[in-house]
């Protein structure tokens, strides 16, 4: 099988750390990389789960802000875009 070569930048600490881990592990970067490859066609996507950052301060602050506005039966709701659209031309 012909060997093709990948460039791929990292973080100088990453690179450390992994090393070291995959050296416990009983192999290289290299042998971890191509692990990885392979899954991925196993797979057919990402081996892992990916998964958005948890929400910060700021969007927690929205949600509870907007579950508020939902408990809220003073606040005026619209169950289609026409009427909405109507108030918002007011």
């Amino acid at each position: 099988m012909a060997m093709a070569n990948i460039n791929v930048r990292t973080d100088e600490t990453v690179k450390v750390m992994c090393e070291s881990l995959y050296e416990n592990l009983g192999m290289n970067m290299s042998t971890a990389i191509n692990i990885f490859l392979r899954q991925s066609l196993r797979v057919n996507g990402l081996p892992f789960e990916v998964k958005a950052d948890v929400p910060n301060e700021t969007t927690l602050a929205a949600f509870r802000e907007g579950d508020e506005i939902l408990a809220d039966t003073s606040v005026k709701g619209y169950t289609n875009i026409k009427d909405l659209r109507a108030a918002l031309e007011v």
